[in-house]
């Protein structure tokens, strides 16, 4: 059924305590496993000194975080490969989503501690909002 999964892993504690479940539910469904961090660059300090190499920086921290989760998925058993975007995380998710033709999305959140904070439009609620498959939320 979940045959391609997306993992939004965007490097807190929460993404990481969804790696287990994303492990057992990927070896279960016999599924792959795409792993996407988004980082979203400062455009507003685009023209500063330095920029580039912020990026460059962002980048290869953002692949760092790529490269562990595939590194544990694999030692798993489980088919993964990894994938870094640039851009506003809940719209890099949904795209990547549909040009990669995922089933199954899966996040970490740290959940709301109240109904306000749910409604207010974090990655997750945006994702679960708009996504055109079924999203996995792990608190």
């Amino acid at each position: 059924m979940f045959k391609r999964i997306l993992f939004a892993h965007d490097a807190t504690p929460a993404a990481e305590r969804a790696l287990p479940y994303l492990e057992h539910l990927a070896r279960v469904e016999e599924g792959t496993v795409l792993v996407l961090h988004v980082y979203e660059p400062p455009e507003r300090y685009s023209t500063m000194p330095g920029y580039d190499a912020l990026v460059a920086s962002m980048e290869s921290l953002a692949q760092e975080v790529v490269d562990d989760a595939v590194t544990y998925l694999s030692a798993a058993g489980v088919p993964a490969e990894g994938l870094v975007r640039a851009g506003a995380p809940a719209q890099m998710i949904l795209q990547t989503a549909l040009e990669e033709k995922v089933t199954l999305i899966v996040l970490g959140t740290r959940g709301p501690s109240n109904v306000k904070d749910l409604l207010l439009g974090d990655v997750s609620t945006e994702v679960l909002r708009y996504a055109r498959c079924p999203v996995l939320l792990v608190p």
